[in-house]
């Protein structure tokens, strides 16, 4: 992201065949715009990720911390989790070189939450090894004021009743994602359809919309998850791409981008719901299906790029000409009416 200081009152609209535009030239620009910023709340942990072929431990993790990232790529970012005092301060210098304000992560005594995960021989399944909450135990996430008038909101997975507690601290936001998991659909299945009569875009992955609706049939249960009071359901599918269900018989369904090496499967999903994210708060006043077809197509191509390297590796040394490369080749790659030569 370019500097920005002072203000401008509204937001800036790019060429529609060129979503990234302001990253280049607003750099060019006599006067200073105020690009609409993605509030974020989510998990902030510190993991130990084992594959068959590597194992790494001390690597930044949790879902804000994916998403918020994914998202700085398009849009400022006001992040909202919590850390012990062992949490390295590079982070945050890092987190505030990429215009990710850290006003909202609490930092206080004790030890950061902790998560250990071993993946089997195909990346595809994981299982848990140890866990530590720590001071995530007792978050309950507190918006500073500055934040409660943020326009677009994504509540990455956690508890939906904490997801519910920000909702209520905000002013009337323009647009509001929402991420979940199995967990939340087997423990806190009411505080989740409360959440769910409050959201604009659901996320969740497929094995967990079957198991919310009892439905086999992914288009079924999309439909079905979105007469539960969401506007608009995204079902990911891992390698297989994801699908998206809009109003009326509105529907989109994207590959995911072939990868010939997967180092690291762990925050995929959160990065590819805070591309979205992000993606539509840099870019658009009012969320079109359209709009959030495009901002599909880069929540995976961030995703691709994450999964190449372990925890956010990747994604710290990435720059907008390799998504905006890779994502006119997903382009390419997904259009099957070719012009005639």
């Amino acid at each position: 992201m370019p500097e920005l200081s002072g203000s401008f009152t509204g937001s800036f609209d790019c060429a529609q065949d060129d979503p990234l535009c302001y990253l280049f030239d607003i750099r060019h620009l006599s006067f200073v715009i105020l690009i609409m910023s993605v509030l974020i709340v989510g998990s902030i942990a510190i993991d130990t990720v084992k594959t068959p072929v590597e194992e790494h431990s001390e690597l930044l993790g949790g879902s804000a911390s994916y998403a918020a990232l994914a998202a700085s790529f398009f849009s400022p970012v006001r992040l909202v989790g919590i850390v012990g005092n062992d949490f390295p301060k590079s982070e945050f210098d890092f987190w505030r070189s990429r215009k990710i304000d850290t006003e909202g992560v609490q930092r206080v005594n004790g030890k950061t939450f902790r998560w250990s995960g071993e993946y089997s021989w195909d990346l595809n399944t994981r299982e848990t090894r140890s866990i530590d909450l720590n001071v995530f135990k007792d978050f309950k996430p507190a918006l500073p004021e500055t934040y409660r008038q943020t326009d677009f909101v994504l509540l990455a997975n956690i508890a939906p009743s904490l997801q519910t507690h920000v909702l209520e601290q905000m002013e009337r936001p323009r647009f509001v994602v929402a991420d979940t998991m199995d967990l939340w659909i087997e423990t806190a299945r009411p505080d989740l359809d409360a959440l769910l009569r409050r959201v604009d875009l659901l996320i969740l992955n497929d094995s967990e919309a079957r198991e919310m609706t009892k439905e086999t049939s992914l288009v079924k249960a999309g439909r079905r998850i979105q007469k539960m009071g969401p506007v608009h359901v995204a079902i990911k599918k891992g390698e297989h791409g994801a699908l998206l269900f809009g109003e009326g018989d509105q529907f989109f369904s994207c590959g995911a981008y072939p990868l010939e090496d997967i180092h690291d499967p762990t925050g995929a999903g959160d990065t590819f719901a805070g591309g979205m994210a992000g993606y539509l708060a840099g870019t658009v006043k009012a969320v079109h299906f359209n709009d959030l077809r495009k901002a599909m197509i880069y929540g995976s191509v961030l995703a691709s790029f994450c999964v190449e390297a372990f925890s956010l590796e990747r994604l710290r040394n990435l720059s907008i000409e390799e998504i905006t490369k890779r994502y006119d080749t997903f382009k390419l790659m997904s259009q099957f009416e070719v012009p005639a030569e």
